[in-house]
């Protein structure tokens, strides 16, 4: 029974092939049509795509398919893309247009910033303090630009004293379809490097604690919102929400923005507070402001 056992066993191993062969016979990701692995890119964010692409040529060669990058930028990409060159350039695979919008992009003299949040594709807009009115920016007694590496613009402005507080601002901008935050960036007390080491001076911070800052927003469809708040975190950058807006998907448009932080309660004064930007971000995003 042994030996017809062995036999047995024998038989079949010599009619099995090869481990090599079996392996060849084993279809892979290098098997799959490059069209077939597009589509399964397109399905995927834009993170996660480039990560893909790093597998396989098939993988590398169906991450440029334009269709697969046309699903993943803004619809009015075009008008994004004027507004911040002047013009759109031509001969742009969809991957060089997203590449392109998904870095922090600067226009109108340096003073605003826009970019597309790359989890999510939507649009994130940044306005410096140079970019908005400020009451008094021009009388050094009361303000003074500062050079800051915690800043997106590398300045900002910081108020030593004053009695009217006012900053407005305003924007016109092609926003995809969506809904809309508008922070203020501030810090209250003066920051700096002593030894290389991040100090604060608040020595002139006062008033703000004695009636409230407001916030506004209007947009030209009608839209307005309106907050109130003390300012009383020193130390520490902070986004103050100034309102919400909405961009209905049948604007095909630019959106007129208008916001304003005001404190015009002229009986006491107020200072030892810096302004950075007014940030416009997605509301669904608007946890990820701590990393500015």
């Amino acid at each position: 029974m042994g030996s017809g056992l062995s036999l047995f066993t024998n038989g079949s191993s010599s009619s099995s092939p090869p481990s090599r062969e079996r392996d060849l016979l084993k279809p892979g990701l290098g098997d799959l049509p490059e069209s077939c692995v597009a589509l399964i890119l397109e399905k995927l964010d834009p993170v996660e795509i480039c990560r893909f692409s790093k597998l396989n040529g098939a993988f590398r060669s169906a991450s440029w398919a334009d269709f697969v990058w046309e699903s993943k930028l803004p619809h009015d990409y075009r008008s994004i893309l004027e507004k911040i060159l002047g013009g759109f350039p031509e001969k742009l695979r969809k991957r060089d247009i997203y590449n392109f919008l998904s870095r922090v992009n600067s226009f109108d003299d340096g003073t605003k910033k826009a970019w597309v949040d790359k989890r999510t594709s939507d649009l994130c807009l940044c306005i410096s303090v140079k970019g908005l009115s400020v009451t008094g920016i021009d009388d050094r007694r009361y303000w003074n630009h500062i050079p800051s590496d915690e800043s997106r613009f590398a300045s900002v402005a910081y108020l030593q004293q004053v009695w009217w507080f006012q900053v407005d601002g305003e924007i016109e901008f092609p926003f995809p379809a969506g809904t809309y935050s508008v922070f203020f960036r501030l810090h209250l007390g003066k920051p700096g490097k002593r030894f290389g080491w991040r100090v604060c001076n608040n020595e002139q911070i006062h008033g703000w604690d004695i009636k409230p800052v407001q916030f506004q927003i209007w947009t030209e469809d009608g839209q307005h919102s309106s907050s109130q708040c003390m300012l009383t975190e020193p130390g520490t950058w902070s986004h103050y929400h100034a309102g919400d807006f909405v961009v209905g998907k049948s604007k095909s448009s630019s959106t007129k923005l208008r916001f304003s932080m005001t404190q015009i309660d002229c009986t006491h004064t107020k200072g030892g507070l810096c302004v950075d930007s007014v940030i416009v971000y997605p509301s669904s995003c608007k946890d990820r402001l701590r990393r500015f």
